[in-house]
């Protein structure tokens, strides 16, 4: 089942959605009431993405370079940029979504590196409070009750529709997050999904332990979910008959995707290991339970438990007790460390953090309020036949590339706790473009440059929305950076590049939400030239592009009302990956390089980032400004 099979059903929901409206059946505030009135994704005027990528790309370039691009936009502007605008806005007419199946084929589907760091993020839990192999499975069964209780809304669709200030939010991705999975393909991955509104939905979980993996039944003969105690019951079952190390099947899906095509091909030539698959990739979700946990010096027990959660520490510890195609995992280890790792295809981080923040209230409350199911099946081990050669040496090939990549991470998490997000509010400020600055001048100050700035913008406004990029570098962030380094400025003067920098920032993000950004048009411009079997424009030739595209600094910000954090790998080999979580009182910081790049270190970054925010305190606590 591939992809057109999954738009095939997103319509068939979207119709569903509608025959429920006007037989009053769906309430106002449930989680697809609004879904057919929400707008289309624009295409942005071609002149105004053309001037916006100019003032982007300035900081970036020399003079010579700059006045080379203008050029090359000029001449697009003549040649062939109208044609292909006017291809574009004919697909925008026809498609639900202008981009939203070329993004998950350009962004993920066609990407053939390993999805482990290079695109799935992980995300840490608070510290548990167990410390013993029964106090982590009844937590595990906890966590299964809790997301299974947030299962129920999404399946009765009660969930409230998000919103974004006043204006709703696209509600698809959280309707397809516990039913969906990656299937590796030679040249390119497909997809499929299993939503709750089809004949037989998804009813049970997968327990990976100790690198084998179980089919576990989450509800009884009567259809009722099963109890948090008999869960727990299933759950010591499975650990007693995985006692021993399995051979690591599941570190294949961490290879190269070309590599972990050719291996899946081998392994469907088996029956039983294709019953195997189809149980893995039609489950709810992946439940992890590790057992070996890599020694933490003092204070970096959180940096610790964010690599298990981001790659799973390489062949010795947990890497292979993962199927990493599985939309979600929940990973729970040993000492109250937990957390969980998600593919991209599927969703952005809102929804992922939603069920976080649903499952840790859910796992704080003590009283046990599930009944106990009848007819319940215990959990049957899932066989993997490895009758091929080549498939055991894909095995030891695929440890060797994973404890590689294990030691080219380099993540730290860290918490800033002089300050949290009601600092910048006090200022009239926004906390996202206060921080945003912050990378800024922490860069500025390491390398004495600017550099491409990748943040998420939400495009959810929009049927199907995904995301844009927010270019947080501009000529105004880079006149903060050098004022702020230049000892001769007044406090006062640095305060006003600073205000003026944030305020060009959240211009920038106002106009990206609302379908004015520019980085997926100029990319819909280049797809409709290929998909018109014309040349790749000389615009996205150029140095320009390519240089504002090359993010050494990606960034997002993933607020949840727990102290989680997000972590990933940086996009590029010389680049930072920068996740953060703006509490009241304090931010939560997950920074990654690549130890590799001798000249990136993410203590080092680290470090910038937390004098950069002592810095731009203190100079707005000394402006005029601050104390009228």
């Amino acid at each position: 089942m591939g992809n057109v099979c999954v738009k095939h059903k997103v319509h068939r929901v979207s119709c569903n959605l509608q025959r429920m409206q006007t037989d009053g059946k769906l309430f106002v505030g449930r989680m697809f009431s609004v879904q057919d009135s929400l707008p289309k994704l624009p295409v942005p005027p071609l002149e105004q993405t053309l001037q916006k990528y100019l003032r982007s790309v300035r900081p970036l370039l020399t003079d010579e370079e700059y006045v080379n691009t203008q050029k090359v936009v000029e001449d697009f502007k003549r040649d062939p940029g109208p044609k292909l605008q006017s291809l574009l806005e004919k697909r925008a007419q026809k498609e639900t979504n202008w981009l939203s199946d070329w993004w998950t084929n350009t962004a993920y589907l066609e990407f053939r590196q390993p999805v482990t760091v290079n695109v799935s993020p992980g995300v840490v839990f608070p510290k548990q409070n167990y410390t013993d192999k029964e106090g982590q499975l009844r937590f595990t069964a906890k966590l299964i009750s809790g997301l299974l209780d947030y299962k129920t809304m999404i399946d009765k669709q009660t969930l409230p529709v998000e919103k974004m200030g006043k204006q709703p939010l696209c509600m698809m991705q959280y309707y397809k997050i516990l039913c969906g999975c990656r299937i590796p393909g030679k040249k390119k991955d497909s997809w499929v999904c299993y939503p709750p509104d089809e004949a037989n939905p998804p009813k049970h979980f997968v327990v990976a332990h100790n690198n084998a993996f179980f089919f576990l039944e989450a509800y009884g003969s009567n259809n009722q979910a099963l109890s948090t105690d008999q869960l727990y019951e299933q759950l010591k079952y499975i650990v007693y008959q995985s006692k021993a190390p399995e051979v690591p099947i599941g570190l294949l899906t961490t290879e190269n995707r070309n590599k972990w095509a050719k291996s899946y091909e081998l392994l469907l030539k088996d029956k039983e290991t294709k019953t195997s698959l189809s149980i893995i990739q039609r489950s709810i979700c992946l439940i992890c339970i590790d057992n070996k946990l890599p020694d933490s010096a003092p204070g970096e027990e959180e940096s610790t438990a964010a690599k298990m959660m981001l790659h799973g520490g390489g062949s010795q510890f947990n890497s292979a007790n993962r199927w990493c195609d599985k939309t979600l995992q929940f990973i729970v280890g040993k000492n109250g460390v937990c957390g969980l790792n998600y593919e991209h295809t599927t969703a952005e981080g809102p929804p992922i953090i939603s069920i976080v923040d649903h499952i840790l209230d859910y796992c704080g409350k003590n009283e046990e309020t599930s009944t106990p199911s009848p007819g319940i099946k215990a959990p049957r081990k899932l066989n993997f036949n490895l009758k091929f050669p080549e498939l055991k040496e894909n095995i030891e090939e695929a440890v060797d590339n994973i404890d590689s990549l294990v030691k080219d991470v380099d993540l730290n998490v860290f918490k800033f706790t002089e300050y949290g997000k009601n600092f910048p509010k006090s200022q009239k400020l926004s906390p996202d473009s206060y921080l945003q600055m912050a990378f800024q001048l922490a860069y500025y100050r390491l390398y004495s440059k600017p550099c491409a700035t990748y943040e998420t913008a939400s495009l959810r406004q929009f049927q199907l929305g995904r995301t844009d990029t927010i270019r947080s570098c501009s000529m105004e962030s880079l006149e903060f950076s050098k004022g702020m380094m230049d000892s001769t400025l007044s406090k006062q003067k640095k305060a006003e590049l600073l205000r003026k920098a944030v305020a060009e920032h959240k211009n920038y993000v106002a106009e990206a939400i609302k379908g004015q950004g520019i980085d997926r048009h100029l990319l819909g411009l280049k797809l409709i030239a290929l998909q018109n079997n014309m040349k790749v424009p000389a615009l996205h030739m150029d140095m320009a592009y390519s240089l504002s595209s090359h993010h050494n600094i990606s960034t997002s910000q993933v607020p949840a009302k727990h102290e989680a954090c997000l972590v990933f790998g940086p996009t590029v080999p010389d680049g930072y990956g920068v996740c953060y979580n703006p509490q009241e009182k304090q931010i939560i910081f997950g920074v990654s390089a690549f130890n590799c790049c001798p000249e990136t270190e993410s203590r080092k970054f680290i470090d910038s980032i937390r004098q950069s925010l002592y810095e731009m305190k203190t100079v707005l606590e000394g402006s005029v400004q601050s104390k009228l």
